[in-house]
């Protein structure tokens, strides 16, 4: 491959991720691809980071100081950024083999029209082993408005989209990948879908994902009003953030407290639709009333 193929950025936030970190550096680093710039972009890890970091010499550049969380991490990364095409990778993600390549070659010949471009990728567990495919979908606006179905280490995109776009928002600390995406299918109309796997992202209890449910889709409810509008947040995602305040709230061990998580699910989600959906379609009543209904005999609340 010719080294006159364009830069390729990737930025990885990191903190403390001493347990992954390694494998996601060797993902990047032993890509077929001759021409990546890789910046690590570390918090000030206490926990074994920086003697990795520190081994690969000058094959990564990487910084190591206090900030204020993964959003802020990724802007200041790119911001030292020379590539024409740019991506993150998460201290825990991994690309699959080749997925630069196949990024570059996809937005440069097969769709030189592309600004941005997404892929398929895997849940894959601590360990490392593969769970399940992400559940993908072709591009569609509307649709990403109910679910996020862009595998986030997937993405690569073009430095025209930070002229244009901007970094991300520094506001947010979890739903700040999914803002962005919103906003650049806002601006140019739609994101590319490349049929091939790229990318692993990691699935278990620690992430933020996870572990900060709650606050995770409390910015999902705020992005969506804000880019679609006041009454059209879906159900999905107020359901979501109904279930996970009251699993935060009390604890699931007794039917006593089953029948109050159900009860109080029920009594959020509408208060909840209230707010961010002043008029309440019948055919949304319907889809959220299917809901509440599977949420009885939801297999986590039978104990």
């Amino acid at each position: 491959m010719s080294v006159d193929l364009p830069l390729v950025s990737i930025i990885t936030p990191s903190l403390n991720q001493g347990k992954f970190i390694e494998e996601t550096i060797s993902s990047v680093l032993n890509q077929d691809y001759p021409n990546i710039e890789y910046i690590v972009m570390d918090g000030g890890s206490t926990d074994g980071t920086l003697d990795i970091l520190k081994k690969y010499g000058d094959r990564i550049t990487w910084f190591s100081e206090k900030d204020n969380g993964q959003t802020e991490a990724i802007n200041k990364g790119l911001r030292l950024a020379r590539g024409e095409i740019l991506a993150y990778l998460n201290s825990d993600d991994t690309y699959l083999p080749g997925a630069v390549g196949t990024a570059v070659n996809y937005l440069t010949s097969e769709h030189p029209e592309s600004k941005f471009m997404y892929g398929e990728g895997y849940h894959i567990s601590a360990e490392g082993e593969i769970i399940e495919r992400y559940p993908t979908e072709p591009f569609n606006l509307e649709r990403l408005a109910e679910t996020c179905y862009i595998c986030q280490p997937t993405t690569f995109w073009k430095r025209e989209v930070i002229d244009t776009v901007g970094l991300f928002d520094a506001k947010l600390h979890y739903a700040m990948d999914y803002e962005y995406w919103i906003r650049i299918a806002k601006k140019y109309g739609t994101l590319s879908f490349c049929q091939k796997y790229l990318a692993n992202s990691r699935f278990y209890a620690d992430t933020k994902t996870m572990s900060r449910r709650f606050e995770v889709h409390a910015e999902i409810l705020k992005v969506i009003r804000k880019y679609y509008g006041r009454g059209h947040v879906p159900s999905t995602w107020i359901y979501a953030y109904a279930q996970a305040f009251m699993e935060r709230a009390i604890s699931r061990d007794s039917k006593a407290k089953i029948f109050v998580f159900i009860l109080g699910m029920t009594a959020l989600s509408a208060l909840t639709f209230l707010r961010y959906n002043y008029t309440l379609p019948f055919s949304e009543f319907r889809r959220w009333e299917k809901w509440y209904a599977d949420s009885v005999s939801h297999p986590g609340l039978r104990r």
